[in-house]
């Protein structure tokens, strides 16, 4: 869940994987990797997402949470932050519409 959160952060902010890249001081490649979810963020790189965009790293790791691994409390933040990526997917969606 945290590689579709920080890709719609990216979207969000209207910038392609090189142009983030090259403000996270990263590859392209581990730009793709990260938000294809064939490699997991590391700490320091959440951090420098927060720093580039002004979102506290709490906020960013709330998207963290493994579905399969949630206890039962837990279960309704997942459902919460599930809802919060569809949310900011109809508005990615939305935008692509309106620029089409």
């Amino acid at each position: 869940m945290i590689n579709e959160a920080l890709r719609l952060i990216r979207v969000f902010h209207d910038l392609k994987q090189f142009e983030l890249a090259d403000r996270l001081k990263v590859s392209k490649s581990h730009i793709s990797e990260i938000e294809s979810g064939s490699k997991t963020p590391s700490l320091d790189l959440i951090e420098k997402y927060s720093i580039e965009f002004r979102i506290p790293v709490s906020a960013i790791m709330f998207f963290a949470e493994q579905i399969p691994n949630a206890k039962r409390g837990e279960k309704a933040r997942t459902k919460i932050a599930s809802t919060v990526l569809d949310l900011l997917s109809f508005i990615e969606r939305k935008a692509d519409a309106t620029a089409a």
